[in-house]
């Protein structure tokens, strides 16, 4: 059973489950329900057990890894392009057997409780800052048909529609006053939500080690370092910074051939929440490096560049240093230090 591998296709009730003895043969298909999955792969010697990283992947991976198995999850749009055919459940597991016979493909790995739990507040955190962001947009788009323009800053908005909503002068109709006042305490619910989650990260990221070495580098707080802690697991899935750069998305697009090169835009691949957060990070040290008190040779860099290039190309191409620097501390476990030669 050493080059027995299955193939899982999961859902929510109905698996289609595939076995190949031999590279590139399909040997049997079974479809089972969920009861029966973890009861059929237990009785089955220990193999190499492919699933699509999609959802319910990680549990379904800690349950087989439990029962000795080898669970590689393959990202899904690299299993795609083996799937011939229309889509099916016999297809899918099919393509699975096929992407994980090439061994360029980067397997996902199966995350812990403890990383899943911090992922979890990571996604509802910004679901709620998505729905705030779309209540401000309301508020600013219904009261701009009176002629009430809103100043810049997601902070301001709430203050003055209340001021507004008070003044009897304002030209705001009366029957909508009372649905603008109950907008603005939506608004103020899901703020008081976002800070409870963030104040559980802090708690939870002060007792991880690595996410209080990850602090220690510019443009990273408690939000960017529990969330790469949470997301990526561990460094040792990247041989260098610069190939945990380009999984963040934040390395140029390149289209080469023979002797010529071409460098584009960033490919914008990867988990575009984690990219968001580091060059949130880097627009932040951007600011405060125009301190002189502040400055080191990671920050004149940065001002040196951003005077060239403009402020939002340096502002990516900072973070995609700071993703390096980050992959380097965390890989070899010590904290961040700054470098005060002139760059």
């Amino acid at each position: 059973m050493k080059d027995t591998v299955f193939a899982i296709d999961l859902a929510k009730s109905v698996f289609q489950l595939a076995v190949s003895h031999h590279p590139g043969r399909v040997s049997k298909q079974y479809r089972l329900t969920r009861s029966q999955l973890l009861r059929f792969m237990g009785k089955q010697p220990a193999a190499t057990v492919l699933m699509e990283a999609c959802g319910s992947a990680h549990f379904w991976g800690r349950e087989l890894d439990r029962l000795g198995h080898r669970v590689r999850l393959l990202p899904v749009r690299h299993v795609a392009p083996y799937r011939t055919g229309n889509k099916t459940d016999r297809i899918d597991v099919e393509a699975m057997l096929e992407a994980g016979r090439n061994e360029k493909i980067c397997d996902v790995p199966v995350k812990s409780i403890d990383q899943q739990g911090l992922t979890a507040l990571h996604r509802v955190r910004s679901r709620w800052l998505a729905c705030r962001t779309a209540r401000i947009n309301t508020l600013r788009g219904l009261l701009r048909e009176f002629g009430l323009v809103m100043p810049l800053g997601a902070r301001r908005v709430v203050p003055q529609v209340r001021a507004w909503i008070d003044d009897a002068e304002v030209g705001i109709p009366t029957p909508i006053r009372a649905v603008l006042r109950e907008l603005c305490d939506e608004i103020g619910e899901l703020e008081r939500r976002m800070h409870l989650v963030e104040d559980q990260l802090e708690t939870i990221g002060s007792h991880i080690p690595a996410v209080s070495q990850l602090r220690t580098v510019p443009g990273i707080g408690p939000l960017t370092g529990t969330a790469i802690v949470a997301f990526v697991g561990s460094p040792q899935r990247f041989p260098s910074g610069r190939h945990f750069a380009s999984y963040l998305g934040l390395t140029p697009r390149e289209r080469s051939s023979g002797t010529s090169r071409h460098l584009g835009r960033i490919s914008t691949r990867g988990d575009t929440y984690l990219r968001m957060l580091l060059i949130h990070g880097a627009r932040a040290v951007l600011c405060h490096a125009k301190r002189p008190a502040t400055q080191d040779a990671l920050r004149r860099w940065a001002l040196a560049l951003e005077k060239k290039r403009g402020h939002n190309v340096a502002a990516v191409a900072l973070a995609n240093r700071i993703a390096r620097i980050a992959w380097a501390i965390w890989s070899r476990n010590q904290e961040y230090r700054e470098v005060n030669r002139q760059a």
